[in-house]
């Protein structure tokens, strides 16, 4: 338990090695029968953000990895805009036969606990799989002069006269706003933060040199990390995983506040057919455990923590986020409903 705005909530804060949610693929399980035939034809998986980031990335990975198990065709369907939101709604307009899957992040789970007329991701739909547990640093480019590591950056902040600025996410109240508000709370900065809902323009931002820092994941940045353009300058965690052993932690850097993680997955509406939902739930939990989606998830430092949970683990995921969030927002003020 801990204390922010003086407040009490609770963060689960994973360390790697492994979890109660811990996972082994069992390869004996790879083989479930079609209920009724069922699927027949391709399944439509909505992706409430842009192909080019993270969402889009797994959502492409796990796509791959149930076709390559099952032999179904999966269809990705775009749908960014809202932080999560017209994806969300155009989902939820969808026919509830099983035949629509949803890819979803921690958005979901922060819009209903701003908002409680805003589907639940625990409760109006089932969770097939949670595939991806991860943390967030901030990134300079590698060759900026300016600053060379958090010290120098934040010293560097507060001489812009609230003009320097960080690409982040749009959405009020998201994972990153909030971790955001966190950090220049404590560090006494003030920065602005430039709005960006897909990855590729909020990539392009920091490599064109249009903003000045980046807030991301770091597997949605590897490719700018392996060819040495991005730097991480702090990570948000309570510890430094080993492959970012010269990143310094928020905490090291005399930040006192909890960790929010990004978690990534894939739901189903809660009225489709249960021999329907049964089978989905297989074949993504399953899918997990193909080489290639193993092989993707590596590429990503999504091994650092424990990545995986079911449907009973993602469902506790959500709740104690939900809970979370929503004190952090009555703490900060805002109109919680």
């Amino acid at each position: 338990m801990k204390r922010l705005f003086g407040v009490t909530f609770f963060v689960a804060t994973l360390a790697a090695g492994g979890t109660a949610f811990a996972f082994e693929c069992k390869r004996s399980e790879a083989t479930m029968e079609k209920p009724g035939g069922f699927p027949e034809r391709a399944l439509t998986m909505v992706v409430p953000y842009g192909p080019a980031g993270g969402s889009g990335q797994v959502a492409a990975a796990m796509a791959e990895a149930v076709t390559e198990l099952t032999g179904v065709p999966i269809n990705r369907d775009h749908k960014p805009g809202g932080s999560g939101t017209v994806g969300m709604t155009a989902y939820m307009a969808s026919p509830a036969d099983g035949y629509n899957v949803l890819e979803h992040i921690d958005d979901a789970s922060s819009a209903h606990a701003l908002d409680s007329s805003v589907p639940n991701p625990a409760v109006d739909l089932i969770p097939l799989v949670t595939s991806q547990v991860t943390f967030s640093q901030v990134y300079i480019r590698a060759d900026e002069t300016r600053f060379t590591d958090w010290p120098s950056f934040v010293e560097w902040v507060k001489a812009q006269d609230g003009k320097a600025t960080i690409a982040n996410v749009s959405k009020e109240g998201s994972m990153e706003r909030v971790t955001m508000k966190f950090i220049t709370d404590a560090t006494g900065m003030s920065i602005q933060q430039i709005s960006f809902d897909k990855g590729a323009p909020r990539y392009g931002a920091l490599l064109g040199g249009q903003v000045d820092a980046l807030f991301e994941q770091p597997g949605d940045v590897r490719n700018f990390l392996d060819a040495g353009q991005f730097k991480p300058i702090l990570t948000i965690f309570d510890e430094r995983p080993e492959v970012f052993a010269d990143v310094p932690t928020h905490r090291e850097m005399g930040m006192d506040f909890d960790p929010l993680l990004r978690f990534r997955g894939f739901y189903v509406h809660a009225d489709a057919p249960a021999e329907n939902v049964e089978w989905l739930q297989w074949a993504f939990q399953r899918a997990y455990c193909e080489d290639s989606y193993q092989a993707f998830n590596e590429s990503k430092f999504m091994t650092v923590i424990d990545s995986y949970r079911d449907t009973e683990g993602s469902e506790q995921l959500i709740t104690r986020s939900i809970d979370q969030y929503r004190d952090v927002y009555k703490a900060m003020g805002l109109d919680v409903k």
